[in-house]
């Protein structure tokens, strides 16, 4: 394989065609298909966000790298099958990106990034409903992504129609409403066996306080998933450092009382919040 003449990209989809040649080829990679690598891709995705969210640069620069691979694994796959290549994928997108951004290739009159944002929508709408009688305001949003991500979503289309509070306010006073019926279902008393045993009245019922918190997310401006992941690393910092403080007392969490965890907690969180 003559590396010198090749540019980056070329010299990749040489290597991805050969892992895929039938003739001395990969056999891992020879019994893929679009549906088994899917999973693969998905997972490369979220090592891309965590690679951001650690601000890993030398780590986001690899896995962009492995991002790209699963687009090129499809590509190979398309053009065996004669549906598609590498080509027709980055004349699609970049077609795609000139007919979405009409402010910087066609003189459209769009000044601020909300301006753009609604236009983007207009036009990805306007898109889909191409060929289609009745288009759903809800067309089109995947049922593979994560639940906060669709749920946000599919507010957000809802919104674009009408359907929608104007107030955050309305939609706290939504959150205390789930709250309520949440608590009519678990009733008064609240045993070990309401976790063990799921109650699908229950889950409905924590489904819809659930949505309405996305809903509050999103009408504050904050990305549900995003917000959640931020809580996640900050449980966790604060639980390690549970741990840390008991195994200094020849301890582990399962050793302390609740009430001793609690106060470490508390002591994690005022660390945090005055920088000690």
């Amino acid at each position: 394989m003559d590396q010198d003449n090749k540019s980056p990209m070329a010299r990749l989809l040489e290597i991805m065609a050969k892992l895929r040649d039938p003739d001395g080829g990969c056999p891992w990679d020879l019994e893929q298909n679009f549906r088994t690598i899917a999973p693969y891709t998905v997972e490369e995705a979220y090592e891309v966000a965590d690679a951001i969210e650690r601000g890993d640069f030398e780590a986001l620069r690899e896995e962009l790298g492995d991002l790209l691979f699963q687009v090129v694994f499809y590509a190979q796959m398309g053009r065996e099958e004669g549906r598609f290549d590498f080509g027709d994928i980055a004349r699609d997108i970049a077609e795609k990106m000139i007919r979405r951004h009409p402010h910087v290739f066609a003189g459209a009159d769009i000044k601020t990034a909300a301006d753009q944002t609604r236009a983007w929508e207009e036009h990805k709408a306007a898109e889909r409903a191409v060929g289609i009688a009745e288009p759903s305001a809800l067309d089109g949003v995947p049922l593979a992504l994560p639940a906060l991500t669709r749920a946000e979503k599919l507010q957000k289309r809802a919104a674009r129609v009408g359907f929608d509070w104007p107030k955050a306010v309305q939609v706290l006073d939504k959150i205390e409403e789930e709250i309520a019926e949440l608590r009519a279902e678990i009733g008064p008393e609240i045993g070990d066996s309401a976790a063990a045993t799921p109650n699908p009245r229950i889950e409905d019922e924590v489904g819809d306080l659930l949505f309405a918190l996305v809903n509050l997310a999103r009408h504050l401006g904050c990305d549900p998933e995003q917000t959640l992941r931020g809580t996640n690393a900050k449980f966790e910092r604060r639980f390690r450092s549970i741990e840390a403080a008991l195994a200094k007392q020849g301890r582990g969490p399962a050793d302390a009382s609740l009430e001793e965890m609690e106060e470490l907690w508390a002591a994690a969180k005022r660390a945090e919040k005055t920088g000690a």
